[in-house]
């Protein structure tokens, strides 16, 4: 081709001594001209074609392939080749040209490799995504470290083309940099440890809710990477916690309760001491009204009766023998009330118990599992027992407790 173009050259008039340059001009042009050609052929041509046919294939994993513009970027590889290939043909009497213009191409290429790996690793998480197992075992950090590795060596590859070295000998001397890399990647190397701990023994996953306090997170984790964990609080707002910080600190992860078989009730109403009594025959015939607590009455003052009835001086004071109580009347409503319950489960922990009392009165605490695990169901749920609790205590003669506040000392002022 040089020698065709040449012999066309010398016979434009007034080249004499120009030829070498005009023909070596018209032969790079060319040679671009070409590669011009390539790119367009295998980004309008090849890589279309590929689209068309991936679009008709019924699995969608191979369209994460075209969203992520894997072949988009291949196509940057053929006018590279081109001119890698036909340059130094082109341009053979500039050797020194040559040689830099054939670095500046590899150069390139290993950019183009680099960027395609990229796109590839993308790919792969998307495909990964799509599956379920995706949520408890996440590995957004592996390919984050794996991007990092792609573009350390495509940056000692570009480094040895510019010095004309080979990228061993630049490696080994990284031997001796161990500690300063250390250094440098010290948080994306302990993120990296910390994401295999976590991604190993299943701590967290994509989706979990979780309360970390020290750093006032509270919400969904959206996102796993090497050396952050992006949280989604309640409120919206984006909280970004160090990945080593799940491993070395303390944290609540609520995917137990997610994944069971309701949400945990954990609350106390609590009574005036004040209003505890013993049940007079009035009381228990107004308590054997309630359905809920009819049968246990019954029961109740039947063995009752019965364990008087052996004891001679039962009767002599209400101290002596056993007797029926207001407040164990209403524990033992609270009990039967959760146990009718539609929204409560059945299968799982329930419990209505006294707790130690303090100056804010008598605590009955109420431990049960609602069947409802979503937060807004939840509440109302919860909100729903205690006003209905809160309500129905004054039917068995008790009082809530509550501390007295300014408008209750001046009804005593005023009185």
């Amino acid at each position: 081709m040089n020698e065709f173009i040449a012999h066309w050259v010398s016979k434009i008039p007034n080249i004499t001594g120009y030829e070498t340059w005009v023909s070596t001009a018209i032969s790079s042009l060319m040679v671009f001209i070409l590669a011009v050609v390539a790119f367009v052929i295998a980004k309008r041509v090849f890589v279309h074609l590929i689209h068309k046919l991936f679009t008709k294939t019924s699995s969608d994993l191979d369209d994460v392939l075209i969203r992520r513009k894997v072949f988009d970027r291949l196509a940057y590889l053929a006018p590279s080749a081109v001119i890698y290939k036909l340059l130094p043909v082109a341009i053979h009497e500039y050797p020194g040209v040559v040689e830099f213009l054939l670095t500046a191409v590899a150069i390139y290429c290993v950019i183009v490799v680099a960027m395609v790996v990229d796109s590839v690793i993308d790919s792969l998480m998307d495909m990964y995504r799509s599956f379920s197992i995706s949520r408890q075992k996440p590995i957004q950090s592996f390919a984050q470290v794996a991007k990092l590795v792609t573009y350390f060596i495509a940056i000692i590859i570009i480094v040895s083309l510019v010095i004309g070295e080979s990228p061993l000998k630049l490696f080994a001397g990284l031997g001796a940099m161990t500690a300063v890399l250390m250094l440098i990647f010290k948080d994306p190397i302990l993120g990296f440890v910390a994401g295999i701990q976590l991604s190993y023994n299943n701590i967290v996953g994509i989706g979990d809710w979780v309360e970390i306090p020290q750093h006032n997170a509270d919400g969904d984790i959206l996102e796993i990477g090497l050396t952050t964990v992006k949280v989604q609080n309640f409120d919206n707002t984006i909280t970004t916690v160090p990945t080593q910080s799940l491993i070395n600190e303390s944290f609540k992860n609520w995917r137990g309760m997610q994944e069971s078989g309701g949400r945990r009730i954990k609350r106390s109403i609590f009574l005036d001491v004040n209003s505890i009594s013993f049940c007079d025959e009035e009381q228990i015939s107004r308590y054997s009204k309630i359905d809920y607590i009819k049968e246990y009455l019954g029961v109740k003052r039947k063995e009752l009766d019965q364990y008087n009835a052996e004891h001679a001086n039962a009767q002599e004071s209400l101290v002596n023998g056993r007797r029926i109580t207001n407040v164990g009347t209403f524990r033992a409503y609270i009990i039967a009330y959760l146990e009718h319950h539609p929204q409560i489960n059945k299968t799982l922990t329930l419990l209505v118990r006294q707790l130690a009392p303090s100056e804010a009165g008598l605590p009955i605490e109420i431990y049960a599992f609602s069947s409802e695990k979503d937060w807004i169901k939840y509440e109302a749920i919860q909100a729903d027992i205690f006003d209905h609790l809160f309500a129905v205590a004054q039917e068995f003669d008790l009082r809530v407790f509550q501390k007295p506040s300014g408008g209750d000392f001046s009804k005593l002022v005023s009185s």
